[in-house]
């Protein structure tokens, strides 16, 4: 007997009520009310594998309403990943399980990206589009033809950074992104009639989208929305009409079933009133097995696409299988060596933001994968190459995307293109501006993709701009974010160094604090050896020396003047540049015993505030930077004002 696909919708909805009621925590009312979107979608649009999860050409699903996870946990096992079992689902939100509260990258098998905070899983699809376009673009179809479907909340609609996201997958007519917004009227808080009265609908439209409406539990009209979709210019908008905890007796259409578990009364009311005349977890044979068809319906396409893989030209078919494992060229180390020798020979005072556009010169060269953009700040960020062209919608082969003034999503955007595969992207604004890319970096680091942070005008050296542009705290903040290394190198050769390091570290991203003044050159002899990769090293020695100067960026110059003073009046002082505090404490317990030494006196000097530097000099010792906002002045007069110079550090030091 034909399974139909209302049965393999209240399936879903059977497991995802258990699995709430089992935790007795959870979000009952999104299973409820998008089973039947989610069923027509998996079962007769979406092109995967059930069974090769990681198939790069598959279709890609993202739940950006990260809270209706037992719905996407229910529909893993039905269609048979490996390890989403019925006992996981069981263990819902139980520590160590497959199906933690919120879907978790790398954590569960089949999920594409860590949502939960709204509106991050949105902008995520949208660098999953671009992705797609971009290796589209440089492989041809077929290699690489796939789309991006979004299932999206009120709040994900409501949160900042969605109007961020729907204008740049507008502008950049990304037809290959098709958002289900599960239009349900209905919030934590009771109707969103009491916080929005936003004309969605218009609101895509203006954006250059294609928008729909369909009746989110008529499977026909669903099927018909998703076939339009399929053949738009644009990137599409379907919005769902759906009631939240559908099938609920008592709650459903009410926040009442948002986030709460119905308990055992209700849950059997629910599936009496659905028809389900089956136990807790209990999912009947026939039904499971229309689920595991629908898991390899796809099956013969993904191995006429390994076919086409094997078939392709060598030189193609070794390029797309590295660039997919994240391996990069054999010569990226040599290359970087090369120009190491050629900066420590021309020993050049140049501002470290100067030296990454540098250093992205000669890597991007052999690194056809790095991808670059900048929140509008292109020339202040010197985050293009000449070769570098724009990608827009008339050139999707272009390595170079203008986000805009749009940091919050240009930030989640680069999350989803290095979750796509075959891409490492880097983007750019000013350091004090990680504020609004922060909830994207974060998420960065706890998916560990590999992305970079271009982050220029790191610190008061932005002089009359003022406190409001002058980054303070912010790399005490950064270096608090655990799996996120930040980088401050202190000149051209440092720089390099970063850009090397940050790219051969695949599970970490990276944050780059660039200054906009000029430094001098520190590094004048050439080291094969990536110093920076051990996170802080010598750079001033001095036998029998009685402190011993820690700095990054632009205060590593500023601490060898302070060495300076501190030997001509007898004491000797050892200066130490930590281009990477995170890397540095990670090392091994004998060599941070090295570097940081026995020397009595231990100083650091840094212009942000002090927190995170006991590590290195402990309680007792020394610091010198701000405990304050920043001021507005020219440079030299800022770091005078705060006493940030030579003399008067090394008078202090010597008062101490």
């Amino acid at each position: 007997m034909t399974v139909e696909i209302r049965q393999l919708a209240n399936a879903l909805r059977a497991l995802s009520i258990d699995m709430v009621d089992a935790a007795n925590s959870g979000h009952p009312g999104l299973p409820l009310g998008c089973a039947d979107i989610v069923a027509v979608l998996f079962s007769k649009f979406l092109k995967f594998d059930a069974h090769t999860p990681n198939w790069p050409d598959r279709d890609r699903f993202v739940l950006s309403a990260g809270h209706g996870s037992a719905l996407l946990y229910s529909l893993l096992y039905l269609l048979g990943y490996e390890g989403m079992t019925i006992d996981e689902l069981k263990r819902f939100r139980q520590l160590g399980s497959k199906t933690p509260g919120h879907p978790e990258y790398g954590h569960t098998i089949g999920v594409e990206t860590t949502t939960g905070p709204l509106g991050q899983g949105l902008a995520n699809a949208v660098g999953f589009a671009m992705a797609e376009r971009m290796m589209n673009a440089e492989f041809g179809k077929e290699l690489v033809g796939h789309k991006t479907f979004v299932l999206a909340s009120d709040g994900d609609l409501m949160e900042g950074i969605s109007h961020e996201a729907i204008s740049m997958a507008g502008h950049m007519k990304l037809n290959n992104l098709i958002v289900l917004f599960d239009d349900n009227g209905i919030t934590i808080d009771g109707a969103t009639s009491l916080s929005d009265s936003t004309d969605t609908l218009t609101r895509f439209k203006a954006a250059g989208w294609h928008i729909d409406v369909c009746q989110g539990h008529n499977y026909s009209d669903i099927q018909r929305a998703l076939s339009v979709a399929h053949r738009a210019k644009a990137p599409v908008l379907i919005a769902c009409k759906t009631t939240i905890g559908y099938g609920s007796p008592s709650k459903a259409g009410s926040s009442g079933v948002h986030g709460s578990p119905l308990g055992a009364t209700e849950n059997a009311a629910t599936k009496a009133q659905l028809g389900w005349e089956y136990g807790n977890f209990e999912i009947p044979d026939d039904i499971l097995s229309a689920w595991r068809d629908i898991g390899r319906r796809w099956t013969g396409d993904r191995m006429a696409w390994e076919a086409r893989l094997a078939a392709a030209p060598k030189d193609i078919q070794a390029e797309f299988t590295r660039r997919i494992a994240g391996d990069f060229p054999k010569n990226l180390s040599k290359t970087v060596e090369a120009a190491k020798a050629e900066a420590s020979k021309a020993a050049a005072s140049v501002a470290t933001r100067k030296s990454s556009e540098m250093a992205l010169e000669v890597i991007c060269a052999v690194t056809p994968e790095l991808i670059g953009g900048s929140s509008d700040l292109t020339g202040s960020n010197n985050t293009k190459t000449k070769a570098q062209q724009a990608f827009t919608f008339q050139n999707y082969g272009g390595k170079y995307v203008y986000y805009g003034i749009r940091e919050h999503a240009m930030a989640a955007a680069m999350n989803g293109m290095a979750l796509h595969g075959g891409l490492i992207p880097y983007g750019g604004t000013f350091l004090v501006f990680t504020d609004y890319c922060r909830p994207a970096i974060r998420l960065s680091a706890l998916m560990g993709t590999r992305v970079c942070y271009v982050m220029t005008h790191d610190g008061i050296g932005v002089g009359e701009d003022g406190p409001t542009h002058q980054p303070v705290e912010h790399l005490a903040c950064l270096r608090a974010i655990p799996n996120l290394n930040v980088y401050r190198p202190c000149d051209v050769v440092e720089t390099l160094e970063m850009w090397e390091n940050a790219l051969l570290t695949k599970n970490t991203p990276s944050l780059f604090a660039l200054t906009r003044q000029k430094l001098p050159a520190i590094r004048t002899t050439h080291v094969k050896e990536n110093m920076v990769a051990k996170g802080a090293y010598d750079v001033g020695c001095a036998k029998n020396a009685k402190a011993v100067i820690f700095a990054s960026g632009s205060e590593v110059n500023l601490a060898m003047q302070v060495a300076e003073k501190l030997n001509e009046k007898g004491t000797l002082a050892r200066v130490v540049s930590v281009p990477c505090m995170d890397i540095f404490l990670k090392q091994s317990t004998e060599y941070k015993k090295e570097i940081i030494g026995s020397e009595p006196l231990k100083i650091a000097i840094e212009a942000g505030l002090r927190l995170g530097w006991d590590a290195i000099i402990g309680s007792d010792g020394l610091f010198f930077g701000l405990d304050d906002f920043g001021a507005s002045a020219p440079i030299a007069d800022v770091y005078a004002h705060f006493g940030l110079t030579a003399d008067v550090i090394a008078g202090k030091i010597l008062g101490a």
